[in-house]
């Protein structure tokens, strides 16, 4: 067995279900473990890395950085951390943009901010979170409290309180919660990730957009896994043609470092103040200078091309032996397969290619840029393991 393996079993708490492979270095998305065995990622460390293993202009990026300044706390300000905020701004509408380290951080900032802007607008008892259910947005104990779905919450409870969750497509339920407790923001993802890769319904999205608008609620969109041009977009709310209030992403915004974003707009721009929140490491420069170097580089070409990589994979796997439905939108895919999700991915696996799943579904998050030819090969090998039935 590796030492690596024993390592990992002897020191870091049991909490990942690890397969027994050991990657030690890449080059876009072509991975090799520790035995010179080769893998076509379609994971991407969970839509981390954008374009890919040792991306040369991420690279060059990060180690310029480095170069100068690796870190600065935020009582003083940083060339990066400025120049991020502008682009993001520029390129979403947005007017503020406050940084921190994770998915999970960019919604308690979220929350923090639709509670705060409710506090002051419609006075302390206005502090409802509505979410959906089979949602995800965090491990924190508040985000656990915003995901929906049971399972997380078991044994971990009280959670923060504040939170419910109603179906997705019921918005006369929110309405309903909000005669009852007065509702401070919803919170949802235009497509549901953990959840099994579900597009949420336009015609809904739109629906609670209006009626936050009509309501003075804060409609806020959570992008951890859908943004930073996983679905054909630079964030995934702009398929549907609404304009949040707050939007959170992480993931791939950096491109493998650890960097979260909560993204305001015109109402709450001005909802936070001096000591109302902070983050040691939010903002980190060499974080920042990575994703200038992944934002800068989704534009409208690359974007297209996730477009027409993602109808190739969907036509593809449709009508394929053992494959029952394919769902997402873009680069982010889920597969229902008549084998067991984890029985294919552990056979995909065996044959070179890592992809994921997301509850009874094979998933898909590759590189943006990975090349269509690897693409197609690697669907081929799950093709194949999808018709053994």
């Amino acid at each position: 067995m590796s030492s690596v393996f024993e390592k990992d079993k002897q020191y870091i708490l049991g909490t990942y279900n690890r397969f027994p492979v050991n990657i030690t270095e890449g080059k876009g998305s072509v991975v090799k473990d520790e035995n010179g065995k080769e893998y076509i990622d379609l994971g991407s460390g969970i839509g981390v890395t954008s374009f890919g293993i040792a991306d040369e202009v991420w690279q060059n990026a990060v180690t310029e950085q480095i170069s100068k300044v690796q870190h600065m706390s935020n009582l003083y300000y940083t060339e990066p951390c400025a120049d991020l905020a502008e682009i993001l701004c520029e390129k979403t509408g947005m007017k503020k943009v406050f940084f921190s380290n994770s998915g999970a951080e960019a919604n308690e900032c979220a929350i923090k901010i639709a509670r705060k802007y409710a506090w002051e607008k419609h006075g302390e008892n206005c502090y409802t979170i509505v979410t959906l259910n089979n949602s995800f947005h965090g491990r924190t104990l508040t985000t656990l409290a915003a995901t929906g779905q049971e399972h997380y919450h078991e044994l971990f409870t009280p959670l923060t309180p504040g939170f419910m969750s109603v179906d997705a497509g019921d918005l006369a339920a929110i309405k309903k919660i909000n005669e009852e407790t007065p509702v401070a923001g919803v919170l949802l993802e235009c497509i549901q990730g953990e959840g099994g890769v579900l597009p949420i319904d336009a015609e809904f999205i739109k629906a609670v957009e209006k009626w936050c608008n009509e309501n003075d609620v804060l409609f806020m969109v959570d992008e951890v896994q859908t943004g930073n041009g996983r679905t054909g977009e630079l964030y995934s709310y702009m398929n549907y043609g609404v304009k949040p209030d707050v939007v959170s992403t992480a993931k791939g915004l950096a491109g493998g470092l650890p960097l979260g974003a909560t993204l305001v707009g015109e109402k709450a721009q001005g909802v936070f103040g001096f000591g109302d929140h902070g983050s040691t490491f939010g903002g980190n420069p060499v974080c920042c200078a990575a994703a200038i170097s992944i934002i800068e580089r989704i534009d409208d070409k690359l974007l297209e091309e996730v477009k027409e990589k993602s109808k190739k994979v969907f036509s593809s796997l449709e009508g394929a032996k053992g494959v029952e439905s394919v769902c997402g939108l873009g680069l982010m895919i889920g597969i229902k397969t008549a084998r067991p999700a984890s029985e294919i991915v552990k056979e995909c696996i065996d044959n070179g290619v890592l992809c994921l799943t997301a509850k009874d579904k094979v998933r898909l998050l590759p590189a943006l840029n990975i090349p269509e030819e690897t693409l197609l090969k690697a669907v081929g090998i799950i093709k194949n393991s999808c018709a053994k039935i």
